[in-house]
């Protein structure tokens, strides 16, 4: 069975339409990015692990408590995030620190509300540690520099394997991905904490890797005989309907599996599932409609670099 066979979709006559598309997205997102830095005094709205905060673990005697229990408990949804730690009786409660708040009130009121729920005997407080913004500040930074630095290693092996209008054109790509995924948690404001960050250079890697497969097709058909006579949007368009079938079911079998973890995870993953799938949807969208118009651009205003025709091999002699 096989999907999409003979396709011929013409996606680069679109990439006008694409352009006000992904152009509005980005604006939207960096105007609620300025309203956020006047509103919460910040761009995103950042986690205890970029804030600063409290972390409480807990002991319960009980292997039968689950973190559902102790959310419902600390207030539900607007619970503090709770994870396991270790064993299954052991969970980590990250608070964040209000004006006027020390790390004892913190977990003098944790261990209240436990009280009141399991009862004082149920479970005990084995650790409490301070969060300084400081660290949180080192973090933001360290995920910014290996975001840039995917970047560079990016460019520079495009440039390497296939040529560097390649590499320029999926780092404007990979780029327009993050732009999108950024303004989407800023307009909802989800918590930005580290699996939100690590679903960020996830949504990098699978871009780079989505957009590589559709540049390898290009370079192919780019070195066929007689390519350099064809229409360069022609040629284009045929490579990525070629890798139509790949892109399709990549990436629905990998939504597929995100659903099933946003309906059945819980809220512990609950941003980091919502953060992929968005990035995955947007990374299939850029691979075509994105990336490969870049790359015409490119090839416009610079060139098309060393292109060879591949010669036909020479048929044996006969006797």
């Amino acid at each position: 069975m096989r999907f999409f066979q003979g396709a011929d979709y013409h996606f680069i006559e679109r990439r006008k339409t694409a352009y006000v598309f992904s152009g509005t997205a980005i604006l939207i997102g960096i105007a609620a990015m300025v309203f956020n830095v006047f509103t919460i005094g910040s761009w995103q709205l950042y986690g205890v692990d970029f804030t600063g905060g409290s972390l409480v673990q807990v002991r319960f005697n009980s292997n039968d408590v689950t973190a559902g229990q102790v959310r419902d408990a600390l207030g539900g949804a607007q619970s503090p995030p709770i994870t396991k730690f270790g064993e299954n009786s052991e969970f980590v409660i990250r608070a964040s620190l209000e004006d006027g708040m020390s790390i004892d009130s913190v977990a003098a009121g944790v261990e209240r509300q436990l009280s009141a729920a399991f009862g004082p005997d149920a479970f005990s407080v084995t650790r409490t540690e301070l969060v300084g913004a400081k660290v949180g500040g080192e973090l933001q930074q360290k995920a910014l520099l290996a975001v840039l630095f995917s970047f560079v290693l990016t460019l520079i092996y495009l440039a390497i394997r296939f040529e560097l209008r390649f590499g320029l054109a999926a780092v404007i790509a990979t780029a327009h991905d993050i732009l999108i995924t950024l303004g989407f948690l800023a307009v909802f404001r989800v918590e930005v904490d580290l699996p939100t960050v690590a679903a960020i250079l996830t949504i990098v890697g699978y871009s780079l890797n989505d957009t590589i497969i559709v540049f390898d097709r290009i370079r192919e058909n780019m070195h066929k005989k007689g390519a350099r006579k064809r229409d360069p949007v022609e040629l284009i368009d045929e490579s990525i309907n070629e890798t139509l079938p790949r892109t399709v079911l990549t990436s629905g079998t990998t939504l597929a599996v995100l659903l099933a973890l946003l309906l059945l995870g819980g809220d512990v993953i609950r941003n980091f599932t919502v953060v992929l799938i968005l990035g995955i949807a947007i990374g299939t969208y850029s691979s075509i409609f994105v990336a490969s118009p870049a790359l015409l651009e490119i090839q416009k205003r610079w060139g098309e670099g060393k292109i060879r025709e591949k010669k036909p091999k020479p048929e044996p002699a006969t006797v």
